[in-house]
Formats: structure tokens, sequence, C-alpha cells
């Protein structure tokens, strides 16, 4: 279904989209670039042309259960506490995909300067930024960019982002900008440590061994990313980062007061709220794939404000690309009362379809059904 906005992009003289994203994209000024040239009305190629599924559905202002917390304090020298702590990972896995921890042992302080470092590179000077700007991932270990999917994407997302490789080769440090060196590089050792512990606990909610996902590969590559999300000036029609799923095993998120995360549950959307000291976690498409749908990937989205910076940090948590294991359900947990719903696959053929969807709200694991 086309929006009237859309109709009336057809009919408006000399708008080439195409053109115009090329264009936007060789400036390698981003988002944030438009801002600093004074733009006071949202360029077309920002405008949500498209009436994507689940765009329809509304605002769960005030939900009965909120986004769950969960306090980690004791999930190391507390036996009984870490058997708590499993049950209430294996819950908010099972109903919501998303959960909040405290108690994670990152201190606060750190969590100021990683986000106020992501906000001190993407306030640069223009042509220093530009010497970064690439879309060619596989060749460099930091790049920035705006719009992971600008070409291939149905909504241009209000957004730009910086990506550092941590693991398991971290970038060369003399190739991370001053501004944000030493703490993405420290900022990212406790990530790997959190993720880490993490991973035990998501098997052992599973009733396997501490470290089976590990072994498996699932946190082999940890990607730091670092999201500006500038002022809006038509808030209303344009998205931060329109509906997905993430295609890791798992996220481990910064956010800040500014807001804006929503999560899709019982066909509504519920804002995750900011809290202070807090990180938000969410499971990826590759963690519901091996565990059979016991832990669920959940559709999320971010609403672009009038307000601004929103600064986030994101680890991402996958295989490396491209590992040739096999993923699929975990044979130890199928029974003849749950087989397995999806074939095997690599890490690159799940990419590769994630993709290829250009996150047009085509869910990637459909294409690996059994």
């Amino acid at each position: 279904m086309v929006t009237v906005a859309a109709e009336a992009a057809s009919t408006e003289p000399h708008y080439d989209r195409k053109l115009e994203l090329k264009a936007f994209d060789e400036s390698k000024a981003g988002v944030k670039g438009l801002l600093d040239a004074g733009v006071t009305k949202l360029p077309r190629i920002f405008v949500n042309e498209q009436s994507l599924p689940l765009d329809h559905l509304s605002v769960d202002e005030e939900p009965q259960f909120g986004i769950p917390t969960i306090d980690l304090q004791g999930v190391t020298d507390d036996a009984e506490r870490r058997k708590e702590i499993v049950r209430e990972i294996l819950d908010a896995c099972e109903n919501w995909g998303f959960f909040q921890i405290v108690s994670h042992g990152i201190p606060q302080i750190m969590l100021d300067e990683i986000r106020e470092s992501v906000k001190r590179f993407h306030e640069l000077d223009t042509e220093v930024k530009k010497s970064y700007y690439t879309r060619e991932y596989g060749r460099k270990k930091f790049i920035y960019n705006s719009n992971f999917y600008l070409f291939e994407g149905p909504v241009t997302n209000w957004r730009d982002t910086i990506t550092a490789v941590m693991a398991p080769i971290p970038v060369d440090p003399q190739d991370l900008p001053d501004v944000c060196r030493d703490i993405i590089i420290e900022y990212s050792k406790e990530v790997i440590r959190l993720g880490h512990t993490l991973f035990e606990l998501f098997s052992e909610a599973m009733g396997l061994s501490s470290d089976f996902l590990k072994d498996m590969d699932c946190a082999e590559e940890m990607m730091l990313l670092g999201h500006y999300y500038p002022p809006c000036p038509e808030p209303e029609r344009a998205i931060g980062i329109n509906n997905h799923k993430d295609n890791d095993f798992l996220t481990i998120l910064l956010q800040d007061h500014i807001g804006g995360l929503q999560v899709l549950h019982d066909n509504k959307w519920v804002e995750v709220p900011y809290q202070p000291g807090a990180l938000v976690i969410n499971t990826g498409d590759l963690l519901q794939l091996v565990s059979n749908d016991k832990f669920k990937s959940v559709v999320h989205r971010v609403q672009s404000k009038k307000v601004g910076p929103r600064i986030s940090v994101a680890g991402f948590f996958r295989a490396v690309f491209p590992n040739p294991r096999l993923f699929g359900p975990i044979k130890e947990i199928l029974t003849e009362d749950n087989p397995a719903i999806y074939r095997e696959c690599t890490n690159k053929e799940y990419l590769q379809a994630y993709f290829s969807t250009g996150q047009d709200g085509t869910p990637a694991l459909d294409l690996f059904k059994l």
C-alpha cells in the first residue's frame, strides 16, 4: 500500500530518488551534514513513503507489564541467585526478546564516556570525518557512513553510524580516531566480557553447559556500532531506523535519555524506557534459529525526534563472516515434540538472505524454515 505522501512524490517533478541517494552518499557528510548546511525541511529521500507491515499498529503508552529489568548482582559468586537470573532471562527471552540489565559491572563513568566519544566523532568537522566514510565493510575495521541499506532499503533512516570490529582480531588502534580511540578499546573489552557471561546464561537457560553457545562461535565476532540520530525537522514524516530484527546472536545496547526505541510486543509498540546505568539486551535472529524458536528475535525500531542528538552504542555478537560452520537448531534440545523448525545454514547464507531483503519487513529466518 502506498501512502498519500508517496502518491504525491510520484507526481512531483524532477524527483529522482536514486540520483538523490547517490548525491547524499557521495557528499560523505551524513545526516549531520544536512543540519550543518541549514536544512529545515525534511529532504525527500527521508520521507517515509511506504506503509510497511506493522507501521499501522498503535503505541502502548502504558503497558501493564513493561520491558523486564534483570539485576545481575551475584551472577558470578552466588549459585542460587545465578539460577534465579537464568530463570528470569529464560522468561524474558521467550516472551519479549528484549530486557534491560543492571549490576552488569561496567562503571557509569565508562558508559558516559563511550556515549560522549560517539557524539564527539559525529560532531567533528565534515572534512575530517570524510576520510573514514566508506561502504566497503570488509576492507576496513573502522568505518563511518549513513544507512547500511541506503540503496536497498525501503526507507532512508535519519541516522549516521560508526562501526568498529573489536573481536576476534580488533581494529588497529592507529586506525581509530583520536576522539574515541581509548574508550572504544576499553569499553569493548567490557562488552565482550559481559557478552560472554550472557551467552553462558543463555546456554544454561536451554539446559546446556555454560560454554555451549560460546563453543559454537556465537561470540566469535563483536562489532561496536555508535549511532548518532540528529534532531529531525519533521520527525512525524521520518524514521530513525525502520522496523527490523537484528542479524546477530546477541546485541548489548547503551541508549540515552532522548528515547525513541520501540519493541513490538503483542501487536503493539512498547517503548524501551531509559534507565540510567542500565543496558538493553536483545536476542537476534541467529539465536532464535539455534534455539529452535525458544528465544525470540523481535521487531524493533527507533522513532525520530525533534530533540537530540540521540546517541546509542551497540555491541553485536555473531560468528565471523564467513565462517564455514553450519548453524541450525541445537540437536541437544530437539525432541519428538520439538522437532527442528529450520534447516542448517552458514553465517554467510543467512547474512546474504538478510541483506537481500533490504529490511523491507520480510523475516530473513522464514527463508530457512523446513
